[in-house]
């Protein structure tokens, strides 16, 4: 309705502004542009908001304003076309006035931009969401304001099937080199309370560089053990055999009469057992151990050997304080065809233990007191510390101690077996022994342990040749150190288990000799490193590898080209590789190969006695 109004209003204004217009055009017609120029915007309007419709046709204007509109066109067209005129012109400069005349030639033409399309096209998809039905169970629980942090409880392993498990197995190989292997292991099968079994092993190989290159071992044992409630039974009986012969003499200068290796055999039957408390975790724990081994040693010749070991301990424990004792009493004899000796020892050892979060302290001493064919009696530290230098990671420790070490034959066969007949025996002692380090894990997998430590170690024992081609001796004896020797050195060892599939380890030693009497170390190298590898490929496969590198030594022997003189001998460092892999074709049945010295090295742990080269063997093993 107030459009309808103004625009009533405005058709009366324009008629009522023609009415007069139209007679001025009669008599001038050169003041027409100007009022035709008024009424040209105030036509506008109602072009900008055009009023509905019905209003228009209920509000026509009279015919009287288009017939004036047509004459005031007339009037404009014959008028000269200037729209820069400024003031009223027409009448001469006289006439001039300050209205502005405005001449409008074309009617308004309004232009609109081109319009935005809105590219979008409509989602056609189905897309409701699916609200699935809620249910709600409520909880039958107690809520507990206890937040303190609760044990954890063990994982349950999972089920064994009988059919994955068998108590025995056969093993039994051939290679290259005449080599033979086999082996035996029964057992009586799942017990927890009982063990009981025994196993017998061979090996045998023979080398192309020398004459009777050989090497055998044999051993055969029986085993068993006994849980009970409180203490534990463990028992082993064994026999054990390692024949060689001493074929090794020098090729670049071999001597004038033949060398027919001897024949050599150690033999040792042995046997031990042990009682131990089974372990608790009680406050005031009274512990206790005791443990009883033995053996009889012999050579194919007349060397004689018997021991027999009583030792034990007992530990009170009180929170983290431990106090307790350890002892031994070590009865032996040593019988060649030059001598008969009684070397025995009896050992004490209290102790004091302290041990926390972070630290742990061993405090004791180690009382030694030898009796046979010599009689002394010594006091040695017997001290140790561990501190967490980074918790649950990196671990330092230090420690003294010392002791008396008895000689033994036996001990001096395994290492060397090509000794001679009469083996000195005399006792080293480790006056002081101190060593520092760290040890622990650098991160998940991977293990290590760093020692760097010094000895003094009074009557070192030393292997040397005592060769005499002439008459065809080609063995070693044993000399010592006659004074106080000092060794320091460093190992390190690196333990990396990358996965339940993968093992790798590692281990490095390097010593200085400082001798009292000796020149050299005799047959001690000053580096080592040994390495091995365990890779399961799958369930079915797996690999192994080691390596050995030793470096060089040195050995004092007999000059042939100036008699009644000696001359030192070099050993060259070597490598050593080894291979292996196994197989399973079933669960019960699998195959095996392992090849030795895969760099087919030619090297001698001891001065003339090369070990064998490249050899390659392999076999079946059964399980049942």
């Amino acid at each position: 309705m107030k459009f309808k109004y103004i625009y009533a209003l405005l058709i009366l204004g324009m008629a009522l502004f023609f009415a007069p217009v139209n007679a001025q055009t009669k008599k001038t017609t050169k003041k027409a542009p100007a009022k035709k120029a008024t009424t040209k915007p105030a036509a506008k309007p109602a072009a900008k908001k055009p009023a509905p419709k019905p209003v228009v046709k209920k509000t026509t204007p009279p015919p009287v304003a288009k017939t004036t509109a047509q004459s005031l066109g007339d009037a404009v067209a014959k008028i000269a076309q200037d729209t820069s005129r400024r003031g009223n012109q027409v009448n001469g400069p006289d006439n001039a006035s300050l209205s502005e005349e405005i001449i409008v030639t074309t009617a308004y033409k309004p232009v609109l931009a081109d319009a935005v399309k809105i590219r979008r096209n409509p989602d056609l998809e189905d897309k409701t969401p699916f609200k699935a039905p809620l249910t709600y169970k409520p909880l039958d629980k107690r809520l507990e304001r206890n937040t303190d942090i609760k044990q954890m409880e063990p994982m349950k392993m999972p089920a064994i099937r009988d059919s994955d498990l068998y108590n025995n197995l056969v093993k039994g190989g051939a290679g290259s080199m005449k080599t033979l292997m086999g082996e035996v292991y029964i057992n009586n099968g799942r017990d927890g309370a009982l063990q009981t079994g025994a196993y017998l092993k061979h090996f045998s190989q023979a080398g192309t560089t020398y004459a009777k290159q050989n090497e055998s071992r044999d051993e055969i044992a029986i085993f068993g053990k006994s849980v009970g409630e409180v203490n534990s039974l463990r028992g082993t009986i064994y026999y054990k055999r390692r024949g060689n012969n001493f074929y090794g003499y020098d090729q670049f200068n071999p001597p004038a009469t033949a060398i027919v290796p001897a024949q050599q055999a150690f033999n040792t039957i042995g046997a031990e057992g042990e009682l131990t408390k089974n372990y608790k975790d009680v406050e005031k724990d009274f512990t206790y151990a005791l443990k009883l081994n033995g053996y009889l040693y012999s050579d194919k010749f007349k060397a004689r050997e018997s021991n027999i070991v009583l030792s034990g301990f007992i530990n009170q424990t009180v929170k983290q304080f431990y106090a307790g004792l350890n002892g031994s009493v070590d009865l032996s004899t040593q019988k060649d065809s030059a001598y008969s000796l009684n070397n025995s020892l009896v050992r004490a050892n209290p102790y004091l233990k302290f041990q926390g979060e972070a630290y742990k302290i061993d405090a004791g001493v180690n009382i030694v007191s030898e009796f046979g064919f010599s009689s002394r009696l010594l006091v040695f530290p017997a001290a140790r510390l561990e501190v967490q230098v980074i918790p649950k990671y990196v671990r330092l420790f230090a420690e003294a101690k010392g002791d008396i070490n008895r000689s033994s034959l036996k001990d001096f066969s395994e290492n060397n077996p090509f000794i001679g007949p009469n083996i000195n025996i005399k006792n080293s002692v480790d006056q002081l022994d101190l060593a520092a380090g760290l040890k622990g894990t650098l991160a998940p997998g991977l293990g290590f342990k760093a020692t760097v430590y010094r000895n003094d170690v009074k009557n070192m024992p030393l292997f040397v040749s005592n060769f005499n081609f002439a008459k065809g001796y080609n063995r070693f004896m044993v000399i010592y150190d006659g004074g106080r020797a000092t060794v320091t050195g460093f190992n390190g060892e690196l333990d990396l288990r990358a996965s339940p599939d993968v093992n790798v380890f590692g281990r490095v030693e390097f010593k200085d000799y400082k001798l009292a009497t000796e020149a050299q170390p005799w047959n001690l190298p000053k580096f080592k490193l040994s390495a091995g590898t365990n890779i399961n490929i799958t369930d079915k496969v797996r690999l192994t590898g080691t390596l050995l590198f030793r470096g060089d030594t040195k050995d004092i022997t007999a000059d042939p080209a100036a008699p009644g003189t000696t001359k030192i001998v070099s050993l060259k460092s070597f490598a050593d590789i080894n291979a292996g892999a196994e197989y399973k074709v079933n669960s019960r049945l699998g195959v095996f190969a392992q090849v030795n010295n895969l760099l087919n090295a030619t090297y001698s742990n001891w001065l003339y006695y090369n070990n064998y080269g490249f050899n390659i063997f392999g076999g079946v093993s059964y399980g049942f």
